[in-house]
């Protein structure tokens, strides 16, 4: 870049200046680093710091500046500029806080922050200012898909927000399972009784707003753009079909109940045997009167099966726990004792759940004289006019029956997730390498849902990817609500088990990520976990062999093709994960501010002594997510970790391309430590998929390292959590110890 400006500034606060000798740094990144403008400052965050490289930018013409201070994870208001390339050397959390303060280490430590001056100059260079996403989309109206509870208070709460709302409902009312309870679990103190199940007050609002547009017995045909600029086809039953333009979406589509004639040794398909919806209905009829069975006869005994099909390790029926019917038990098992304190009322348990009201709601129940029995039911068998239920009595351990007019079985919720998009693809997934352990994972193509509910024109398939159960995908540590389809949210029993009330407050959240995706694709940002980051990435095509790697590996279906099946980028899909980068094996996909050569750069910086000096090099490529806080949460804590290490943030494991290991190996570096984070159903990889499809292509390294003559050994991969504070430097020494063992790299001098 012909106009390109350059400068480093030093900071000697924090004891930097008393730990570090600044003066050498200062040569460091005048001669080596090759920086038009180097500075020191007393207390670069200062007031007078930032000052001091703002005037610079304003008055010298710097366009890249190199500051070597403190980890880039903190002072980043202090250091905002937003019109310059920004390069952070971390001197404070990477250097002195994790070294002793000794003699002896004094010499090593200097090394470590002069690597670090070398390393910021030389990625600075190679960075330019991103010049923003020119797709910008500026539509704020907030689409919300479903009209139960969940539905409708996401739709009330945005539209509080002062957001336009178009709320789309399959059936012909609102309401949704809410609309079918008699009544439903108290959501406040004092949790003694079942209160109005509230539905009607909610569609009131909802028609009384007039920023809230219902559209009633309609589906939607086709979603397609992106954040910001999505175009939705909404069919209406007997209607005309409808366009909307839309910001972000949320999806409330709730759940099935288990099919309860699954459960036939507890009765499913028998007269007198219902489900939790089954029984509503029946008080609905009643109205506070007597509950009578099917055939008129009144309900004089009640037993209420729990886990009915529930928490089954076997993996034939539902394997997890629905969170809500315990307390829909009590609460239905009120029904019968405030119609009449006489009728047998028994709920057979093995573990009672009743979250967000304490034990208040059970003791209610209980000082009404309904009974509660730990026991696991074997069978429910037809008894006359009524029914005998056998269970096994955990208290007494030991076997028994009691008889029944009716039995209600607490089957449990199904997500209505739509099409399991994996499974459809995983026959062909088979035949594709690397797609097997996706394929593996996905359910038998006989179980798939056919029908689609968001019908999304992505080439992955018509509908959010699906976590394991059939949930709406979520990264259910970090960032509940939000799915691998940008700008498009889940809220409610599609996105995990839950009850009324935590549907109330998950739809709240769910309605302000979404009202927060609308404004950054505005501005052209990024969307979680990188918000506000405004680069993208772009292709070389000339370069580009058209594998297709990075359409099918991006984790947020943001790359397409074009009409000549090169690469298409959606940069308002786009979390700038860097997957892309890391998969594309001609190395030909960058971002302006992170590229193959903004981290080569790096890795090539670093001085390699000589093997003769016994000080080894390690390369550390750290997950900026949750690796790279875990280090620098470490050098708080002042854990000491070896002085032989360079760590350099990556945005994710999914982003390293394999260049950079073989680079720093033949560079003469002596080890690679990769850390990224945990993969799997519990995964906890910010960009969901990055983690595993990073271990997966980096599986293959050892190949290389034998091609090089290497030990295996030289490159490790490591799962590391933000909570590893104690133990990962420990395994940094380790490794650092291992390295020692195996001897130095024989590519030193090379």
């Amino acid at each position: 870049m012909a106009d390109m400006k350059t400068a480093a500034y030093i900071c000697k606060g924090c004891e930097l200046g008393n730990r570090l000798d600044a003066k050498a740094l200062i040569q460091v990144a005048t001669k080596e680093g090759k920086m038009n403008l180097v500075r020191e400052h007393d207390f670069l965050c200062s007031t007078e710091g930032v000052a001091l490289i703002k005037n610079d930018i304003d008055n010298e013409g710097v366009t890249h500046i190199a500051i070597c201070a403190c980890s880039r994870r903190a002072k980043t208001e202090a250091f905002n500029f937003p019109t310059v390339a920004v390069s952070r050397a971390n001197l404070r959390e990477g250097v002195i806080w994790v070294r002793p303060d000794t003699d002896e280490a004094r010499e090593t430590t200097q090394e470590m922050a002069e690597d670090y001056v070398r390393m910021a100059c030389a990625e600075v260079k190679a960075m330019t200012v991103p010049s923003g996403n020119p797709n910008t989309g500026g539509v704020k109206t907030l689409m919300v898909v479903g009209g139960g509870i969940s539905g409708m208070t996401a739709a009330l709460e945005a539209s509080r927000a002062g957001y336009k709302v178009v709320l789309v409902e399959k059936s012909g009312a609102l309401g949704g399972w809410a609309a079918k309870l008699y009544k439903r679990i108290p959501t406040r103190e004092p949790f003694k009784a079942p209160e109005d199940n509230g539905v009607a007050d909610l569609i009131a609002q909802i028609e009384a707003d007039a920023n809230i547009k219902v559209y009633l017995n309609a589906t939607i045909a086709k979603t397609s753009g992106a954040p910001g600029r999505f175009k939705v086809e909404i069919v209406v039953e007997s209607g005309p079909q409808a366009t909307e333009d839309i910001g972000a979406i949320v999806q409330a589509t709730g759940f099935e109940l288990y099919d309860m004639n699954k459960l036939p040794h507890l009765g499913g398909g028998q007269a007198n045997v219902v489900d939790q919806a089954g029984l509503e209905a029946l008080a609905r009829a009643a109205n506070g009167g007597p509950i009578k069975r099917a055939d008129g006869k009144e309900v004089k005994s009640v037993v209420f099966v729990q886990c009915a099909g529930q928490r089954d390790a076997t993996g034939e029926h539902l394997q997890y726990c629905s969170g809500y019917c315990c307390n829909a038990s009590i609460k239905q098992a009120m029904y019968f004792k405030d119609s009449n304190p006489d009728i047998d009322t028994l709920i057979l348990y093995t573990d009672l759940r009743t979250p967000g009201n304490g034990e208040d709601f059970y003791r209610s129940a209980q000082n009404k004289g309904v009974i509660f029995s730990k026991g696991v039911v074997s069978q429910v068998v037809p008894n006359g006019n009524g029914l005998t239920v056998k269970f096994k009595d955990l208290i007494l351990d030991e076997e028994t029956e009691t008889e029944a007019d009716l039995v209600v079985l607490a089957t449990g919720a199904v997500p209505n997730s739509g099409v399991n998009i994996e499974a459809v693809a995983a026959p062909a997934a088979e035949e594709s390498e690397g797609e097997g352990e996706a394929a593996s994972a996905a359910l038998p193509v006989a179980e798939v849902k056919t029908i689609s509910i968001l019908n999304l024109d992505y080439r992955q398939g018509p509908d959010l990817p699906q976590f394991k159960h059939g949930f709406t995908d979520s990264h259910f540590i970090c960032f509940p609500y939000e799915t691998r389809r940008t700008g498009i949210y889940a809220a409610g029993p599609v996105r995990r088990p839950m009850d009324t009330a935590q549907a109330i407050e998950d739809a709240t959240g769910a309605a302000m990520k979404a009202i927060q995706a609308m404004e950054n694709a505005g501005l052209g940002r990024a969307a979680h976990p990188r918000a506000g980051d405004l680069s993208f990435p772009t292709a070389r095509l000339e370069g580009c062999t058209q594998c297709k790697r990075c359409t099918v590996e991006c984790p947020f279906g943001a790359i397409d093709e074009d009409e000549k099946r090169y690469p298409l980028f959606n940069e308002s899909r786009c979390r700038r994960c860097g997957t892309c980068m890391g998969a594309c094996p001609v190395r030909v996909i960058s971002f302006e501010n992170y590229s193959v050569n903004t981290v080569g750069a790096q890795i090539k910086a670093v001085d390699i002594p000589d093997e003769f000096s016994e000080k080894p090099r390690i390369l550390i490529l750290a997950c900026e997510n949750d690796a790279y806080p875990a280090l620098d949460m470490a050098a708080m804590n002042r854990y000491e970790y070896s002085a032989f290490v360079r760590a350099i943030p990556v945005r994710c494991l999914g982003s390293v391309n394999t260049i950079w290991i073989t680079d720093a190996l033949n560079s003469g570096y002596d080890g690679v430590m990769l850390m990224g984070c945990k993969h799997g159903e519990e995964y906890q990889c910010h960009f969901v998929k990055g983690s595993e499809l990073g271990r997966y292509r980096l599986s293959k390294v050892g190949d290389t390292l034998k091609s090089m003559n290497l030990e295996t050994e030289r490159v490790l991969d490591m799962e590391v959590a933000i909570t590893d504070i104690e133990t990962l430097p420990k395994r940094i020494n380790e490794y650092a110890a291992k390295i020692m063992e195996i001897g130095f790299s024989p590519f030193k001098g090379f």
